[in-house]
């Protein structure tokens, strides 16, 4: 095992703060498995004692909050939902290779995963606090401390308080079963489902009720999706929120020799916000013609779709190309090089994958 329990296939980016991605075969099953599951982090992971804890809600609220992990897991109705995270720099390597990206790092595919989330509803605390008239986003700022912006501060970020108020956003204290570990938020994080992972926010400390988005570094600044010319600032560009339709090939692999004739080929599809997976297709001539991939299990509205199908090859070199539509008609962009950002985001394009079959 490598640092906080985690395998040793996860490709690591940065040892401080932690940053890891999951390998493409831990992606291989409905649920990602808590010790392969990405770690996505923006400061030293910090050493909570889970007794002497509380959350603040405060803000545009009738009444302040300060709660305790016992009051909330005792005084509020247990909840759960299986969702798929995903960050908002998957993929981002794909984008490098076409223009270099400065700063950022290398992500490749498997910055995403499944998990199974226990916790309470936001709502069901919302409720309690009692946002006022005007009261627009509920904030979430975390212990975990950033060097990144000047000077340093607290993770943090906001989301609209309609999805706040919805019942799949939870305020979560186990994973997969398990407690959270401290790498994942420990004692309590924000899970927001269909919204890139920066919006769930770990090691949450408080929660505050506003009629205006945060305005603090992560939020005004760092996830924005700029113009091809644009620099960074705060307000530049466009937020990010509602996770971009995306799909992967996970067998065979990029570069894999196989064997002539019957491969199956398998692979995953996620559509963020409100949307669903509807379908997914599959080329082996680099999109000239397609045909459907069967779906496989049903999570529910919040979490990914495998889905695998099984193609005929020829002796010789081919090039498996995906394509995923979500409920509302919408598809994958054809390439990566009309999405090319400077910070590397939203690289939702069609994957390919090269195979030699022999």
């Amino acid at each position: 095992m490598s640092r906080y329990g985690k395998r040793e296939d996860l490709v690591v980016h940065e040892e401080e703060p932690f940053n890891a991605e999951t390998g493409l075969a831990s992606l291989d099953a409905p649920l990602t498995a808590t010790d392969a599951f990405y770690v996505r982090g923006h400061g030293a992971v910090p050493q909570i004692d889970a007794a002497a804890w509380r959350l603040r809600v405060h803000g545009d609220v009738e009444r302040e909050l300060d709660l305790s992990l016992v009051t909330l897991q005792e005084a509020f109705r247990e909840r759960e939902v299986i969702a798929t995270l995903q960050c908002a720099g998957h993929r981002r390597a794909g984008l490098m290779a076409i223009r270099d990206l400065p700063g950022e790092a290398p992500w490749g595919p498997g910055a995403t995963g499944t998990a199974r989330w226990t916790g309470i509803a936001l709502a069901d605390v919302l409720a309690l606090a009692g946002p006022l008239p005007g009261a627009a986003y509920v904030g979430f700022e975390g212990a975990d401390v950033s060097l990144e912006p000047e000077p340093a501060e607290l993770f943090g970020g906001t989301i609209p308080l309609d999805k706040a108020r919805r019942p799949e956003v939870l305020l979560a204290w186990a994973m997969n079963g398990e407690p959270l570990a401290p790498v994942h938020g420990a004692p309590l994080r924000v899970v927001v489902p269909g919204y890139i992972g920066a919006r769930s926010v770990k090691w949450l400390e408080r929660i505050e009720v506003r009629s205006t988005p945060w305005q603090g570094y992560f939020q005004h600044v760092v996830y924005r999706l700029l113009p091809e010319d644009g620099t960074a600032g705060p307000g530049v560009g466009i937020p990010l929120g509602v996770v971009a339709l995306n799909s992967d090939v996970l067998s065979p692999a990029d570069g894999e020799s196989v064997a002539a004739g019957p491969v199956e080929v398998r692979g995953y599809a996620f559509a963020g916000g409100e949307r669903h997976v509807a379908r997914v297709d599959i080329s082996t001539d680099g999109g000239v013609s397609w045909s459907q991939a069967e779906l496989l299990e049903d999570l529910g509205r919040w979490a990914w779709r495998h889905w695998r199908t099984t193609v005929d090859l020829a002796p010789g070199e081919h090039e498996i190309v995906v394509r995923a539509w979500d409920s509302s008609a919408a598809t994958q962009p054809e390439d990566e090089a009309a999405l090319w950002n400077p910070k590397g985001y939203v690289n939702n394009a069609r994957p390919r994958v090269r195979v030699r079959a022999a």
